[in-house]
Parts: C-alpha cells; structure tokens; sequence
C-alpha cells in the first residue's frame, strides 16, 4: 500500500512512500494522478479544492487553502495555512465512551513502605540548586562501584535552578524537586544541597510531605568537610537499606503511563499515536492509568479532548488548561499557532491542527477524568491531562513527576533522549526503526505492511508489562537519563 485515505470525509490522501509524478491514486471511486513528486508521509489533494476552503484529514479540518488546489497537487506548506483563532469560547457538548472492563493483568514490581509501586530499583541524587551539579556526578560515578543486590543504577539528575528565582518559577521548581524525591521508582533518593539556595533542603522538606529516612537521606555541602566522600557514604547507606529488595506481582491496575510524541511526521496520525492509544485503553480497561501532555500540541483539537470530560468540572478545568497556556504564549508575545518544527514540515505535517490532530489520538477513546497543573500529581484513575509544554525533555519529566512509571514516546525522526524514568521510543515507520535500531523500542510502522492495530497495540501492551518487570529500554542500556525543568519566569 502506497498510499491512504483515513476517513471517509477526507478530501486528500496521505503517501505512504514516495510517489512519483504522474502516478494514478485510486481510493473508493475517486482516481486522481499526482501532478509533482510527492514525499513519503506528506499529502495529496483527492479532488479541486478552492482557496479558503478546508482540508480534510482524519474527518476534521486541518487548515485552509491559500490558493486553489487541482486533485492530484501536493498539499502542504505552500498552499495551506492554520485556520485557528485565538482564545476561544467553548461548549460542553459530552461524548463519552465507557470503556468495558477487560480481564486483569499483572507484572512485577516494587512495592514501597507508603504503599506506591516502582518499576525500578535505582538509587537518585537529586541536586537542589544548579551549583552542585558537578558534585553530584562525581559521587555519582564514585557509587556506581558500590551497585548490588536489586539495586539497579545510580543516577544524579543535574539542572540548573534552584535559585535566582522568583513567584511560581521557583514554587515550579520546589514541586518538580519533591516530586522527583518521592517517585517510587527510586529505593533511596539523596538530595544534595549547596545551602545557601532559596530552594534549599529545609525548604524542600516541606513540599516532601512524611519522609522515610531510609529511603531519602540529605546533605548540605557548605557544612561537611568532603562532601563528595560523605556523598558517597551516604549513597552506600541507602544502597544497603533496598539491595535486599524484591520484585513481586503488582496488578497493571496501579501502573502509571506517560504518553508524548516528538519529531512527528505523516505517519505519526496513522500508526504510532493511534497504537499508543489504543494501548490506553486497553491499560484503563484494566484499571490503570494514562497521562497525555504537551498542551500546545493538543490546539486545534482539544474539542475532540473536551466533549470525553467526564463532567462540566472537568470540561471547565480542559478549558483553562488551553486557554491559560494559550496566554503563556500570549504574555510572552509569542505566536500562538509557531508549530510544526521544520523537522514535522519535512515529514509531512503542515498546520498545527496536522499535528494536533495526530497527536490527540494518543488519548484513544476514554473518558477524561482529571486534569493536572505541571507538577501535580495523579490522583484520578483513568485518562488524565497534563500542563507541560511540548519541548520532548520538559514534557517528559513532567510526565515523570506527575507520577508516570514510563513514558511511550512516538516519533516518526527519531531521537536518543530520556527521562527519569524509562522512556520508550515508538517508531512510526519501519525505515526509522531498522536504521536506528539502538534508539527505538518499538515498530509501529508495521501497522501499513503486515499488522493490525490491534495487534499491535497488545504487543506494545506486553512489552510495556515486560519494561515494568525490569526489561531495559534502549535508552536504558546506552546509560542515558535526562532531567528538564520547565522554566518559566524572570532569572535574578
């Protein structure tokens, strides 16, 4: 298959591969000739379409037109423009699907003393201002001898705030830094601080809520002696509180998911984020959760999110999520509508609502059942929406903090990245996948070659239960962990 039409309404057709000039598409009745070479992933009018009318694609308006377009042209950043507006008004206009309960599931993993669950055993150096960043890797790479038992990494996750800052940048950075101390994924978490930092150790202690000294452990570098060494020793300490743990049988039903997308390009809408959520579905059918980010990227589609709120509260709170961060852009004198990145332009996507609209189906079809503000986290089962920007490392980590056991990346440019927790890459075509196989996980281009979403959809599922049991990602086993912060005001 060269080519797809994927809805019914659609007035253009997507290239699967490469078409050359002067090749017929024949999609149901209609049959046009392509009238110029048309890229893999990048679109082809269906029939005339006059300028100012929509485009079509996936049974929902992706731009308008520029110009007049003949069937057969190539449809893309030439002759097509955002047709989206600014603040908008919107209505509650419920369509919500309930998912059916599916048999349960179950893989192995940690269970902590306050009763959350870990997919990992590592031990975290968590620095509390950006001047220890260099402290924290030495002990970092000191302790990493010290590894045993269950113990599986040692990792400082280095940044560069902490201080000189001020209002909510520095109360974003206080909550990101409390949530990372208290992710379960981590069995013993050592917070370095310098000790003159606004957000220093005895500020932070009072975002961490009860803290378990065996697990968490502290040091202030301005009043030891050696603080690498007395880094190191405290490391060792809680290396010898978890080695002895073990992995035991959790039900999927507490497993957290964060889905994100990056490098988008034609296929993204068609194979990878529809797989990833169809994966959605089938994780909340079985009691878990999901956690869907990058608010910008969900503009031009956030209808489709609001009408599956589960109710006028959180139809209201989906509402201020775009609206506010529409005015982050608006304050900053920003565009609004800057997406897509020359690298989704190079693989097909035209318009934002392109994007968004492939984006959003990461979602699948259940009901949204709580919002959250960039780093708060889930309290809700189910489907929940996220504050975070589209940025691959902020939004990642956010997703981390906000609760999220693993982050399902699609990406159809592909990208070595990570994040605190693991991070699977999803290919949208085979081609990324063999050619860059030391960063992907998963093949979702498949689903145009030899098979169904469905079927790949469980397989994802499966191996998303074999990644919390303990199973490396690529990202894993090249040692790579990314820590980003979203900044968001004035730096002293």
């Amino acid at each position: 298959m060269d080519y797809i039409k994927i809805n019914n309404s659609d007035n253009v057709c997507v290239a699967l591969n490469a078409l050359k000039a002067g090749e017929k598409i024949t999609v149901g009745n209609e049959s046009v000739v392509t009238n110029s070479d048309i890229p893999a992933g990048h679109k082809v009018a269906l029939k005339d379409i006059k300028s100012g009318e929509d485009i079509i694609k996936y049974g929902s308006r992706i731009g308008l037109a520029k110009e007049d377009i003949k069937a057969g042209d190539h449809v893309h950043i030439h002759n097509i423009k955002t047709a989206l507006g600014d603040l908008l008004e919107y209505q509650y206009i419920p369509k919500i699907k309930e998912l059916k309960e599916t048999a349960h599931e179950s893989f192995m993993g940690f269970r902590r003393k306050n009763g959350k669950v870990g997919v990992r055993n590592e031990i975290w150096i968590v620095p509390t201002v950006g001047c220890v960043n260099n402290i924290a890797q030495a002990i970092e790479r000191r302790a990493k001898n010290l590894i045993k038992g269950s113990v599986e990494d040692v990792t400082a996750f280095v940044h560069p705030y902490g201080c000189s800052q001020m209002g909510d940048d520095q109360e974003n950075t206080r909550k990101i830094l409390a949530d990372m101390i208290n992710h379960p994924n981590a069995g013993g978490v050592l917070v370095l601080g310098l000790g003159c930092e606004n957000s220093n150790i005895p500020v932070l202690k009072d975002y961490l809520g009860e803290i378990d000294e065996k697990r968490v452990r502290f040091l202030i570098s301005q009043e030891v002696e050696d603080e690498i060494e007395t880094g190191v020793t405290l490391v060792k300490e809680l290396i010898e509180n978890i080695a002895d743990e073990s992995r035991e049988e959790i039900d999927a039903s507490e497993l957290i998911i964060g889905m994100k997308c990056g490098g988008s390009d034609g296929l993204s809408g068609i194979t990878a984020n529809p797989i990833v959520g169809e994966f959605s579905d089938i994780l909340i059918s079985k009691g878990g959760s999901t956690i869907l980010t990058e608010v910008p990227e969900m503009f031009g589609a956030e209808t489709l999110l609001m009408e599956r709120c589960k109710d006028r509260e959180t139809f209201e709170k989906t509402v201020a999520l775009i609206n506010d961060f529409k005015m982050y852009f608006k304050n900053h004198n920003q565009t609004i509508y800057e997406n897509p990145s020359p690298g989704n332009k190079a693989g097909g996507i035209s318009t934002l609502e392109d994007k968004s609209l492939g984006c959003t189906q990461k979602s699948g079809s259940a009901k949204v059942s709580d919002v959250l503000g960039y780093g708060e986290t889930l309290k809700t089962k189910g489907l929940n929406l996220l504050s975070s920007p589209g940025n691959d490392l902020v939004a990642a980590t956010a997703l981390a903090m906000s609760g999220a056991h693993i982050v399902l990346f699609t990406t159809g440019r592909g990208t070595p990245f990570a994040s605190p927790v693991p991070t699977l890459k999803i290919a949208t075509n085979s081609r990324l996948a063999k050619s860059k196989e030391n960063w992907i996980d998963f093949n979702a281009g498949r689903m145009v070659e030899d098979k169904s979403k469905d079927e790949l959809a469980n397989d994802l599922f499966k191996l998303v239960l074999e990644v919390a049991s303990g199973k490396k990602v690529k990202s894993e086993i090249a040692g790579f962990h990314d820590f980003a912060i979203f900044k968001q005001g004035v730096t002293l």
